[in-house]
């Protein structure tokens, strides 16, 4: 289980500001908490790969987790050395594989932060699992209990690969397409196995995190929120059953909804 992020753990992740707060009782100055964002940037191999929009926790995480969604690893075995640098705005990898060359196209994606991609394809999910939707939507409520850093400044999005009872591995960031990564990251670091598992996620699903979804091999994608029609499109192509708005006792199948116990007929 993830452990939670106490609030002395916010330096560098939340900053304070004062502003002016509007309530029926009139104009109030106040102090609040909000997200901080920074630019790191990724170096493989001495090279300047991409610069990456995000929340500054678990920075090894993210790395590892970009790099293996973007098929520039396979492994933890083939990255020699890692260096996340004092101020915390680059990240040197050194790889096994000393002919790397930097892919010859980025893809500037939906996600926040200044999302991008190198990855154009997926890889279809072949999986037994299926999942209640009161599994899912109990799942989604431990995953809002646990957004530390959502409930100290907001401003934040949430993710989590799980079994069908609990949360293995919970990641926060100002990008939605961030978390995946580090949650991705997380599992290569602790040898956790994302095949066979739900990912769900607090905000939007575009078509750039249902293809991290299919390079983990998850079977069934969650979200609060709505999905994107291209992330629809390539759910069914990719055997993922892909779910929105799951909130409080209700949920919407946008494909196979089989993997929730659903039968074609039924829906």
């Amino acid at each position: 289980m993830q452990e939670a992020i106490g609030v002395s753990d916010m330096t560098g992740v939340a900053s304070d500001i004062v502003c002016d707060r509007f309530t029926d009782d009139g104009w109030v100055r106040t102090s609040v908490h909000v997200p901080v964002e920074r630019e790191v940037t990724i170096y493989v191999n001495r090279q300047e790969l991409v610069t990456i929009m995000c929340t500054p926790t678990k920075l090894n995480c993210l790395v590892l987790g970009f790099l293996y969604s973007e098929g520039i690893i396979s492994g933890i075995g083939d990255v020699t050395m890692m260096r996340v640098c004092d101020r915390e705005s680059e990240v040197d990898v050194r790889l096994s594989n000393p002919e790397f060359e930097l892919p010859a196209r980025r893809k500037l994606t939906s996600g926040c932060g200044g999302g991008a991609t190198f990855m154009t394809q997926g890889q279809r999910v072949d999986s037994g699992l299926v999942a209640s939707p009161t599994e899912v939507l109990s799942l989604m409520k431990q995953l809002q209990e646990q957004m530390d850093l959502y409930r100290h400044s907001g401003g934040m999005h949430a993710s989590a690969l799980c079994d069908t009872k609990n949360l293995l591995v919970v990641a926060e960031d100002i990008g939605r397409h961030n978390t995946l990564d580090k949650i991705q990251g997380d599992c290569l670091l602790r040898g956790i196995s994302t095949r066979d598992r739900l990912l769900l996620s607090t905000g939007r699903v575009s078509s750039e995190m249902l293809l991290k979804a299919a390079k983990m091999q998850v079977p069934i994608a969650v979200s609060r929120h709505s999905p994107t029609w291209s992330a629809i499109s390539l759910a069914r192509d990719l055997g993922i059953a892909l779910v929105g708005y799951a909130r409080g006792s209700r949920l919407l199948v946008y494909s196979h909804p089989e993997r929730l116990g659903c039968s074609t007929d039924q829906a």
